[in-house]
């Protein structure tokens, strides 16, 4: 890992460089786009630049491998690094684009720090770099290889468009070039590109919400409507697709990514808690379990606004009833009495797991806003959930990174 004379210098500078992350990565992503102004346009996330998010995840990431390598020196995070690699891999990163993120980066910290940035911290803080993109580069390589494919884009045609809630819509596409169907496994998701009415390549991802095998691929896209005030961006690429993309168009998709996913034990009792669009990987896990006979207990946990709001809710509870020992818990903001008896499983109010029965030795999976994720971490540790078995799926940057 980090020689011991960088190691050094990294755990000196540390809270410095620490403490200016967020200008760091301002200036970066302003020097970046001024030089490639394509990678804004066809790469990254114009909504995600316009409201910090990418920012505060990638000063998050930094951070987190520079203070693993000097508080762990002989080992890697390598949870971070999949996650973020399973991310790049999706969008088509080349690792020729690595020189060019450090270029932009190195000309930041040099601004931000000043006189502070000696040569050797220069050099320590380029160990650190280069560490993290070769680790990363290694796992996309593995990863595009393992896609049979250099950037996974292929052509997908529409064959069904589904409405599920006034603001969820499935699209179900099948290969535009007649081919097999490779499959996934169940929690990973697909990039998809689409150009925007101004020309843009945009990409997104989205959760594969169907069963693994499915002859078509089937993704469940919410129509982001941004803030009331213009605090938040509204969704360009979800409301372009709710908008204009009809049976018979043609989207663009990547080989499935992702890395939160079932493993293959079949004896664990699991949980799977979502909130809103969060459903989309647990009802393709559900999916999963009920083709592979799983027969250990699996608590079903989901929050929504009301049941209207509950995207796939039908296949929710249609696999969860496959299983021989499944349990549903469905919370609803907005629940009228009268519905608790047309609905099984269904309770007022945000999710709490006070009354949820958790079985001892349960790994659970957890995909949702990140307040309602980390309100059910708290709640599942209380419970006895060792924190190695709770795994989760951040929708965007991962903000939960850049907090720690």
């Amino acid at each position: 890992m980090l020689t011991e004379q960088s190691a050094a210098t990294v755990r000196a500078t540390l809270p410095a460089v620490g403490a200016a992350i967020g200008e760091i990565t301002a200036r970066f992503y302003d020097g970046l786009f001024a030089a490639h102004p394509e990678l804004l346009r066809d790469l990254f996330n114009r909504g995600n630049q316009a409201a910090g998010t990418q920012r505060q995840a990638l000063a998050g990431s930094i951070a987190a491998f520079a203070t693993h390598l000097v508080e762990h020196p002989d080992r890697r995070p390598d949870a971070m690094l999949a996650r973020i690699a399973h991310k790049h891999a999706s969008l088509g990163i080349r690792p020729e684009q690595y020189e060019v993120v450090h270029r932009h980066l190195f000309t930041a910290i040099a601004a931000v720090l000043g006189d502070a940035v000696t040569p050797g911290v220069a050099a320590a803080w380029t160990e650190v770099y280069w560490l993290m993109a070769n680790a990363l580069t290694a796992v996309e390589k593995r990863l595009r290889e393992e896609a049979a494919t250099d950037a996974g884009w292929r052509e997908w045609e529409v064959v069904e468009r589904i409405p599920e809630t006034s603001d969820v819509t499935t699209f179900r596409l099948r290969p535009a070039d007649g081919g097999p169907v490779r499959d996934f496994r169940a929690g990973q998701y697909v990039s998809v590109r689409t150009v925007l009415p101004d020309g843009a390549r945009q990409i997104r991802q989205y959760s594969l919400s169907g069963a693994p095998g499915a002859s078509v691929r089937q993704i469940s896209v919410k129509r982001v409507p941004g803030g009331a005030d213009g605090s938040t961006p509204q969704g360009e690429v979800s409301n372009h697709l709710h908008a204009c993309v009809e049976v018979g168009d043609v989207l663009e998709l990547s080989a499935p990514c992702g890395d939160l996913v079932l493993d293959d034990a079949h004896d664990r009792p699991l949980l799977l808690a979502s909130a809103g669009i969060g459903v989309t990987p647990m009802v393709a896990m559900l999916a999963q379990l009920a083709l592979n006979g799983h027969r250990a207990p699996v608590t079903v946990v989901h929050g929504d606004r009301s049941p209207a709001h509950h995207a796939l809710r039908d296949d929710h509870e249609m696999y969860a009833a496959k299983l021989p020992d499944a349990a549903v818990h469905f919370f609803y903001e907005q629940y009228e009495h009268s519905e608790h008896a047309a609905l099984p499983g269904g309770r007022p109010g945000r999710v709490d797991l006070a009354a949820v029965p958790v079985p001892p030795g349960t790994r659970a999976y957890l995909c949702g806003p990140l307040p309602f994720m980390r309100a059910v971490r708290a709640q599942l540790i209380g419970k006895g959930v060792a924190p190695a078995d709770i795994h989760y799926e951040v929708f965007g940057p991962d903000l939960w990174l850049a907090a720690v």
